[in-house]
């Protein structure tokens, strides 16, 4: 292990990659004083082009006044945490970097993952965990994905959840040195031989192995002179532009002095136009439960509301199941004890912050700033709404008296700006106040991170969402980058309260109970920003728009869009990423799907997740119309179905019957 205590500071480093919120636990030689520190990991390339993992205080980072409060001033927080925030190192940096704990990747031997994926621990010598490492926010699953791409690892046959560094072979070495030493490719060589060398009989185009053989060649012969036998840099040439135009639009080209290579850009499967379906109607809602009220098939419930939502008539029940207000297996009488039960409860939190004196509110600050807030948004939500317009509205009393009575539920979280944007529609539908607040609790559970204190949730989801538009659509992907919008700022409001602001009351009730079904994936809320992303590609692209016009042109959005359009397409992406042969590791754990090369499990033998991965079942029944439509027959007994070629997790015949 190397710690920045003996080395002096590097005038010049690149940070490949920051996760935020990671607890120091412990570290061999630092003071006990240490441990127990909120931090932010990263990788790092120094200027010499090594590399290390660096973990640094958060009382070392500080923000730039001037881009950081722009970019973050959406979220008004009031709260009891400390925020941590990350930004630029403070030019105390050099005083204080024995603080600062380095790892260099080419000292590694070993890491490790533990505790359902939240802890890590690594290792510079056999038998010793020099440093560990808790991720307060998620998991270090991303962390270990990127990790990947500057390591070659492999599991460790005794422990599934351990890690070795492989040292590279003789040849691979002198492979990459060649590769670096010829500034052909600008991203990282390893990477780059790797994945050529593994794709090799994926590669459709011989033009491009024929090339790369030829390149191997000067790697291993060198270049003779005119003295010697043959000078290949001519025919090399030759061969890497002799098929340009023929593969112009799915090629990318790298250039050298001397030499271009082509490689194959990857493409996605064509995506898939998927209709909605007719909303969960009061029949077949009560065709699913049984005589005493249970819902007898849950998921076939969440299946049907994914496909067309809930109809209004019984909007006002279903959502009570959806947010976990009502357990899906109690009976009739058992909810109305539950309900009894929740009813007492509410009302003696709401009488604690009620019962608060005058003088006591003068001697609690926190309590007094937190209701000022509340105040504050609380006049100024869905005024036009005319359930909430008016002056003296009762509406806004009860509005205001269960965020208040949230904060006594939740002393930690409080309130944060855009809380009451959340519960706004959840008091229209319900009306009842008691109910409004379970609701809004079990929202809450879902979307916690959004109004983390330091924002590290917020962050980690555009993250996310960069990853995935850059999968699904890499031109829209890059322009922004151009444009100085590849961080996905503009989408923070999209994220932050589901899309609250861009849809109509109606659509986004619609939008959201298909959202809290949680299919088809994880994470289907940032493919919902990727549909609406991609269906203003062209105009975006086209018209040459800068950060300022993307900015504007996204608000603009707002109360245009089509809720079922947007649904549909992100469904059709979702299938389309899916279905992709290149689909990476790092794709796979944004939408919850078992990662192929990272194993993350806590079980020696870990089981697949039937919630989060596709059914390989093969489906018994397809027919097909004349217009390509797939007609699902009558006596289907699989739960996968075929549409225009895609699999598709659908539950059992008993729903498809209710579909029919």
């Amino acid at each position: 292990m190397s710690t920045s205590s003996g080395d002096e500071l590097h005038d010049q480093y690149k940070d490949l990659f920051t996760q935020d919120g990671v607890l120091l636990k412990t570290s061999v030689g630092r003071p006990v004083s240490d441990f127990n520190s909120i931090g932010m990991l990263c990788i790092v390339q120094n200027a010499d082009g090594t590399k290390c993992i660096e973990w640094r205080p958060n009382d070392l980072i500080t923000i730039d006044s001037d881009t950081q409060d722009q970019e973050w001033a959406v979220v008004n927080t009031v709260g009891r945490r400390q925020r941590t925030l990350s930004g630029n190192i403070t030019s105390d940096y050099a005083n204080l970097r024995a603080r600062i704990i380095k790892i260099p990747l080419d000292d590694l031997k070993t890491f490790r993952i533990t505790r359902n994926n939240q802890q890590m621990q690594f290792s510079t010598k056999p038998g010793v965990w020099q440093n560990t490492f808790y991720f307060q926010h998620g998991n270090a699953e991303i962390f270990v994905a990127y990790l990947k791409n500057h390591l070659k690892t492999a599991k460790t046959r005794h422990d599934r959840n351990t890690y070795m560094v492989v040292e590279p072979n003789d040849e691979s070495q002198v492979l990459n040195k060649s590769f670096a030493e010829l500034d052909i490719f600008t991203e990282n060589t390893t990477d780059v031989v790797w994945n050529l060398v593994s794709n090799f009989k994926q590669r459709p185009y011989e033009t491009t192995l024929e090339a790369f053989s030829k390149l191997t060649d000067i790697v291993y012969y060198g270049n003779e002179d005119v003295n010697g036998k043959r000078d290949v840099s001519e025919e090399v040439a030759d061969l890497l532009t002799k098929s340009m135009s023929a593969l112009e639009d799915t090629t990318s080209v790298t250039r050298s002095d001397e030499y271009e290579v082509i490689s194959v850009k990857p493409t996605l499967p064509p995506r898939p136009c998927i209709p909605r379906g007719s909303p969960l109607s009061t029949e077949k809602w009560d065709a699913l439960q049984d005589a005493d009220g249970r819902i007898v098939e849950v998921e076939g419930v969440k299946q049907l509301i994914f496909r067309g939502g809930v109809a209004h008539s019984i909007r006002s029940t279903v959502w009570k199941y959806l947010l976990d207000y009502f357990p899906w297996k109690m009976t009739h009488a058992e909810l109305k004890t539950l309900q009894k039960r929740k009813t007492e409860e509410y009302f003696s939190m709401k009488l604690q912050w009620r019962s608060v004196t005058e003088g006591q509110e003068n001697r609690f600050s926190e309590y007094r700033d937190r209701k000022s807030l509340v105040e504050k948004d609380v006049n100024r939500t869905d005024r036009t709404h005319p359930f909430f317009a008016g002056d003296n509205n009762p509406h806004l009393a009860v509005l205001q008296d269960i965020l208040m009575t949230y904060v006594m539920y939740n002393f930690d979280l409080g309130y944060v700006q855009g809380m009451s944007d959340i519960l706004a529609p959840l008091l229209l539908l319900l009306g009842n106040e008691v109910d409004s607040f379970w609701c809004f609790v079990g929202f809450m559970e879902k979307i916690a991170s959004n109004f983390d204190m330091d924002q590290a949730g917020m962050k980690h989801q555009l993250l996310q969402l960069q990853q995935l538009l850059m999968f699904a659509s890499p031109e829209l992907a890059q322009h922004l980058s151009q444009k100085d919008s590849g961080n996905m700022y503009f989408c923070f409001r999209w994220l932050l309260v589901w899309f609250k602001r861009e849809f109509s009351h109606i659509d986004i009730m619609r939008l959201w109970e298909v959202l809290w079904t949680g299919l088809p994936c994880a994470n289907f809320h940032l493919l919902i920003c990727v549909a609406i992303l991609d269906a203003e590609k062209e105009v975006i692209i086209s018209r040459d728009y800068g950060f300022t016009e993307i900015l504007k042109h996204v608000n603009d959005l707002s109360m245009t869009l089509d809720v079922d359009r947007v649904l549909s397409s992100a469904e059709g992406i979702y299938h389309q990423i899916v279905s992709a042969p290149h689909l990476t590791d790092q794709i796979r754990i944004v939408l919850g799907i078992e990662p192929l090369n990272l194993s993350m499990s806590t079980n020696s033998d870990p089981e697949p997740s039937t919630s989060t991965l596709p059914s390989t079942k093969p489906s018994q029944v397809e027919l097909k119309e004349g217009n390509g439509n797939t007609i699902f027959g009558q006596e289907m007994d699989e739960d996968v179905v075929v549409y225009n070629g895609l699999r598709i997790t659908i539950v059992t015949k008993t729903v498809w019957a209710l579909l029919a």
